[in-house]
């Protein structure tokens, strides 16, 4: 409850932002506040027991008070500037991204990922901490973009916003102060370690003479920004762990540094011994160097997986009136580009020709497409629904935004996998292990020598630190993500190795899986068009991706660029449209005609008017090596899913073999059932789909990998995207991702043999806390190297 304010309370600081308060303080539990918005961030983190906050710096918040920073963010009310910091923007929503420098621990995460508690104009946020980045969606009738940022900075997370970078969002810089303390605990390292010299070489003297008493006061000096400074990283996150329940790899780092301070400052000023402050120093500035090597090998891996071709989507542009194939990172601003029916918008642009939908739903997961005009702007992301459109870019291609759109929470067919899981549980329970150990051995030493009881707590301390432990599995699978890429088979995330490493089953679309799209003899059966129908059928066709199109599209003469209104695809059923003001459809004969009279309806029907004027068939060409393929996946399971008709029953069985399951004029929901049923009999099933009528079955099987020749025409919902080109090295690519968690599991087990051996040593007294802080960083690097070494070096083995 708020109560009353007497004289004695005026002018006193906000408990928030440290500003004055007005004559009449808000007051609650006891403290001051300046505005109501101070006080509603103070009660949020009151409410969630995130109060440490307020630890961190005496006022660490910055007051809500539209005044405060009313002229530091007023740029941002500009339309033009807002555009250009948006991702994404619909009537409702905007998508945008910042870079917070100060993000540095879990209550971070835990409180940017909260935010709508602080507002409700604000619909998510999710946090990227490694990149320090944050990606929010707003209500723009409830919050303005000027506004979000001011609430970001209330509570302490002032984005850095540099329009002339807005291109590079991934090249800000890292934070600093981490570089501070660890330059601070390098240069206090290397003075103690002078001044404590004479003790190396065994000239010891007593340090009760004025000399002796000296060197130990400036040691203990130096020590004081190292301990309270510089090793606050660890401090911060071992209590934060605490407060949240969680006994986390910082606990026992925290503890070791603790003792290893308290029994120094003892020796030096009651006992005139030297203490243990140069290898307290040692251990921080060891640890800190570690931490900085982990994140650079994050950062590393990061980078490669953003811009080594990750997306390696091939784009259609307008140079001298002619349609040319080039790759995204060919494309710049103000490129003219041509989009098909469901083939993805690589960068913002805005829309040339008529009127088109655009279907955001790789964005914001909402099916329902957008109408869109000529001089509209079309974000990144978003996916041609309807006729071909033209468009001219306003953005360079970001493939990291679109790694970001597709790597989205809302299509994840999994959530953590067993490895992730077995290393959380792994870790809490060594946690407490060592934290025992540690006592023990420590109430071991106090009996029978009790000089070498807090030596021997502090190094089993140090040296059982869990961090190789925990990174092991992402320097693993991160390389290998990296190297699958360089064979085009390109994964979502790490989740997607383990998924592959457990595949027991393996199922097959048909047409533009197995079969090639860009070399299919079209057979007419029946119709002889005239070259104006010609015409219309081609100019209809073209804005479709699917190989049935495209094999037509090829096979007929005329002009392809007449007007098509009222364009609309219906997966699995065929294409419609008014060209030149006649009905075209082209589909199946239930489609076209709106029958199912007849027995033998195979094949691609056409009909222009209320008239069926030809029935075309169309002659598949298998990949190359699908019959060794399928060899090399026995005696795995392999089944055949198909939305085609059986014509071609005896030449599948000849290839796939005839024990082989195959299923025939399936519909997209019926692709789906099927999946659900081979994993109901326990199956882990990899289904392999061209991306375009397979989504509801590439996100039901444990793996879903979309088979291109044009990586475009992939599906959200899809774990893998594989160039057909690379169709041949699917045993190769499963048998790659079983080693890889192989590998894995075995860097585990290094770690665990390393912490063995060390303790051993620890326990004894044999270990000095300095040497374990050496030894702890050099294992982190053992397993990094292990895990970067092994996998490349398996990854011949497969080539």
């Amino acid at each position: 409850m708020l109560t009353p304010v007497t004289d004695t309370q005026k002018n006193l600081a906000c408990f928030h932002c440290g500003d004055t308060c007005p004559p009449e303080p808000i007051t609650h539990d006891h403290k001051t506040f300046c505005c109501e918005g101070c006080k509603m961030v103070y009660e949020i983190l009151n409410q969630h027991g995130l109060c440490t906050y307020y630890d961190l710096e005496k006022h660490p918040g910055i007051t809500l008070k539209p005044g405060k920073i009313q002229d530091r963010f007023a740029y941002l009310d500009l339309p033009e500037v807002a555009q250009r910091i948006w991702d994404y923007a619909d009537e409702q929503k905007i998508k945008v991204t910042f870079f917070l420098p100060g993000m540095h621990c879990a209550s971070c995460i835990w409180l940017l990922e909260n935010l709508h508690k602080l507002h409700p104009g604000v619909v998510s946020s999710r946090v990227n901490f490694l990149r320090k980045e944050i990606y929010l969606t707003y209500f723009r009738e409830k919050i303005s973009l000027r506004q979000l940022v001011e609430l970001l900075a209330s509570v302490g997370y002032e984005p850095e916003i540099s329009l002339d970078h807005l291109e590079k969002k991934n090249t800000s810089p890292g934070n600093k102060s981490f570089f501070y303390k660890l330059g601070i605990a390098g240069f206090a390292f290397g003075n103690i370690m002078l001044l404590s010299f004479p003790e190396y070489l065994g000239l010891s003297w007593e340090l009760d003479t004025q000399w002796g008493r000296l060197f130990g006061y400036l040691q203990w000096v130096l020590a004081l920004p190292v301990f309270f400074y510089s090793s606050s990283v660890f401090f911060q996150s071992a209590w934060l762990g605490l407060r949240q329940k969680n006994l986390n790899i910082d606990v026992p780092i925290a503890l070791g540094i603790l003792a290893l301070f308290i029994r120094s400052t003892y020796d030096i000023f009651f006992l005139d011994a030297a203490g243990y402050l140069d290898s307290l120093a040692g251990l921080i500035f060891f640890l800190l160097s570690g931490r900085w090597f982990q994140q650079k090998t994050y950062d590393s891996l990061s980078f490669d997986r953003d811009y080594k071709a990750y997306f390696p989507v091939a784009a259609t542009k307008i140079s001298d009136g002619k349609e040319q194939k080039v790759m995204l990172s060919e494309l710049q601003a103000g490129d003219r580009i041509v989009v098909r029916n469901q083939e993805l918008i690589p960068a913002d642009a805005r829309l040339l020709s008529g009127e088109t939908q655009v279907d955001y739903s790789f964005v914001t997961g909402e099916s329902v497409p957008v109408k869109a005009k000529a001089g509209d702007l079309i974000y990144a992301g978003g996916r041609q629904a309807g006729v071909s459109a033209e468009m001219i870019l306003l953005k360079n291609v970001s493939q990291s935004y679109l790694t970001q759109l597709w790597n989205q929470e809302a299509f994840q067919t999994d959530g953590k996998t067993r490895m992730d899981n077995l290393t959380d549980r792994f870790g809490k329970k060594f946690t407490v292990v060592i934290l025992l150990i540690a006592a023990i051995a420590a109430g071991y030493w106090l009996v029978n020598d009790a000089s070498k009881a807090a030596e021997v707590f502090t190094a089993v301390l140090i040296i059982a630190c869990p961090c190789a432990l925990a990174m092991t599995g992402p320097i693993t699978f991160g390389n290998t993500l990296r190297i699958l890429g360089r064979w085009k088979c390109y994964l979502k995330n790490s989740r997607v190795i383990e998924s592959l490493a457990g595949i027991t089953h393996v199922v097959f679309d048909k047409t533009g899986t197995i079969t090639r799209t860009g070399d299919m003899a079209v057979r007419w059966e029946n119709g002889n068009l005239t070259e104006k129908q010609q015409s219309w059928v081609r100019s209809l066709v073209r804005h479709s991706v699917h190989p049935v199109s495209q094999a037509l599209y090829v096979s007929l003469r005329g002009n392809d660029r007449l007007p098509v209104s009222h364009w609309e695809e219906i997966t699995g059923q065929g294409i419609s449209g008014e060209v030149a003001g006649v009905h075209v459809r082209v589909g199946s004969w239930i489609y076209v005609t709106g029958e199912n009279s007849r027995l033998d309806t195979a094949g691609t029907y056409i009909s222009i008017g209320e008239e069926v004027v030809g029935n075309i068939r169309l002659g598949h060409r298998y990949r190359d090596g699908l019959k060794d393929l399928v060899n090399d996946l026995r005696p795995m399971p392999i089944s055949l899913i198909t939305g085609d008709n059986d014509r071609e029953i005896a030449g599948l069985e000849d290839i796939l073999g005839k024990n082989t399951k195959m299923a025939f004029r399936q519909s997209p929901e019926d692709k789906l059932k099927f999946i659900q049923q081979l994993q109901q009999t326990g199956a882990r099933v990899m289904m392999l789909g061209d991306g375009l009528n397979d989504a509801g079955a590439l996100r039901q099987a444990d793996a879903g990998v979309a088979v291109s020749e044009n990586i475009n025409h992939f599906s959200p919902a899809c774990d893998a995207i594989l160039d057909a080109e690379n169709f041949r090295r699917i045993p190769q690519i499963l048998a790659y991702a079983r080693t890889s968690l192989r590998l894995a599991k075995a860097g585990i087990v290094i770690s665990l043999l390393y912490n063995v051996v060390g303790l051993s040593f620890a326990v004894q007294g044999l270990l000095s806390p300095v040497v374990a802080a050496i030894l702890m960083p050099l294992s982190s690097v053992s397993v990094i190297g292990f895990g970067l070494i092994s996998t490349h070096l398996v990854s011949r083995k497969y080539r």
